[in-house]
């Protein structure tokens, strides 16, 4: 019988405030270790919490973003238990009332289908400190400037059922904390993290099976990798007559494999109590309303806007969307250049590529949009082709200037005089009678050698469309 995997993400999402969740130490990443605790953070006697209210105006707008109950009222909690990196020995954390409840997200998948997934919750807590394995030959260390960098963990419902359909989740969910401007989203700094819970059932099997729980993966490649593993590990261990042990697990990309952490802890096993030293958190309607009205136009409503507005395909209007900043790229180039299916190409291609083998952020593009502008506009008005246009924009990347100095110093102007490239035609036929005499009797795919040479003759400077009316005009005779 076929198998079916079930997941839900929990994911954790590092808040973009300058100030910890419950202190005023800074959040900014890569300071000396310990540099960035004060007396709260490490937990000393009498210091008291004080609540960073953009943390909870970020919490709201992301439940505004999904659709989401909005807790009126929602209640901090202590989940206790004890490691190194917790001075206080407890985490503060949202159990039974968080700040967002249900809500859902809408994701893509790689056919062009929409799901719809719901979003059990997303509450507020704390982060943990940094265990420093690496430092002391035979010591660990301690690091606590993470202790207290406020996370929203938002919590999907089992729906997912497909590592490609929880990558795309993941990536949707990615998308949206950057429009919002809530996270970095960096995910190679521990801005954003994702334990996958993982179970396995026979098709057409309404019970759940026994999950296990992958902790801390960090990218969106080895949560596929991590949750296609998993899964065939469960279906083995099934299919031998063993059964699943509930756990949690940790996922090794060296050796592509699930490994067992500890046996998964329930509520319980954390003994959560309301948190004594925080007033439950109370938001009303105008707070909401407030936030409301920070909301930017978001991914999906984007997405159709581009479509309707500019032309452009689902398939294109999904990706340009995707990306804030890449969005906001694109509709500047168009701005300048009136062109919006090129303009998509342009910024979808090229300039993706560079920026893709360089590394770099939209942001730090190497050619600013008015710049691609520039070179989209000299192709429409046919100063030079497609094809020459490559080598005007692998110019601009390398800093030699606008397209117009380019195509002024290098002679890259097209030729476009019908009197000069039928001049240059007439020779080519002239020196080919052979070719010409196969593509008149029938063997037409011969054209595209005429047009090569004509190209060539011309160093690539002649205008394509002119050169294929002027051939087949010839040609025919």
């Amino acid at each position: 019988m076929a198998w079916e995997t079930v997941i839900g993400l929990e994911v954790h999402v590092q808040l973009a405030t300058k100030s910890k969740l419950f202190s005023g130490s800074a959040t900014a990443f890569g300071a000396e270790p310990n540099t960035q605790a004060n007396i709260f953070d490490l937990a000393l006697p009498g210091t008291l919490p004080v609540l960073n209210g953009e943390a909870v105006r970020m919490a709201v707008k992301f439940g505004l973003a999904i659709g989401a109950h909005i807790g009126r009222k929602s209640v901090f909690d202590r989940k206790n238990y004890f490691y190194p990196d917790l001075p206080k020995g407890f985490q503060t954390s949202q159990l039974d009332y968080p700040i967002v409840g249900k809500g859902s997200l809408l994701i893509t998948l790689d056919d062009g289908s929409t799901r719809t997934i719901g979003v059990t919750r997303a509450h507020l807590e704390e982060d943990a400190g940094k265990s420093l394995h690496e430092l002391f030959p035979n010591d660990t260390g301690i690091d606590l400037n993470r202790a207290g960098t406020p996370l929203l963990e938002i919590v999907s419902e089992p729906e997912l059922r497909s590592a490609k359909e929880a990558v795309a989740y993941l990536k949707k969910l990615h998308s949206l904390i950057l429009y919002l401007g809530i996270s970095d989203g960096d995910m190679s700094q521990g801005s954003m993290r994702c334990d996958a819970n993982v179970s396995v059932r026979r098709q057409g099997d309404s019970k759940f099976g026994t999950r296990t729980e992958i902790k801390n993966i960090n990218s969106f490649r080895f949560v596929e990798k991590a949750i296609l593993i998993e899964a065939r590990r469960q279906i083995d261990i099934i299919e031998d007559g063993g059964r699943i042990i509930q756990e949690t697990r940790l996922y090794d990309p060296d050796r592509n494999e699930t490994r067992s952490m500890r046996s998964k802890e329930v509520a319980n096993d954390y003994r959560y109590f309301p948190e004594p030293d925080l007033l439950p958190v109370v938001v009303d309607e105008s707070f909401i309303a407030a936030v409301k009205a920070t909301l930017p136009e978001l991914p999906d409503i984007k997405s159709k806007r581009f479509q309707s507005q500019y032309g452009l395909s689902n398939y294109d209007a999904e990706v340009l969307s995707a990306d804030r900043a890449t969005a906001d790229f694109f509709e500047a180039v168009l701005k300048d250049c009136d062109d919006a299916k090129l303009s998509a190409n342009w910024v979808m291609g090229d300039l993706q590529s560079v920026l893709n083998k360089a590394e770099l952020d939209i942001s730090h593009s190497p050619v600013s949009a008015s710049a691609l502008a520039g070179l989209i506009s000299r192709i429409k008005d046919n100063t030079i082709s497609g094809k020459i246009a490559k080598t005007v924009f692998e110019a601009m990347v390398n800093g030699e200037g606008s397209a117009d100095a380019i195509i002024t110093s290098q002679g890259l102007k097209q030729v476009t005089d019908s009197g000069a490239i039928e001049k240059l035609i007439d020779g080519i036929i002239a020196a080919n009678p052979k070719q010409v005499e196969q593509y008149r009797s029938g063997q037409e795919k011969v054209f595209a050698f005429f047009v090569g040479q004509v190209m060539k003759e011309s160093k690539g400077k002649a205008n394509p469309a002119q050169v294929n009316d002027i051939l087949l005009n010839k040609l025919k005779k």
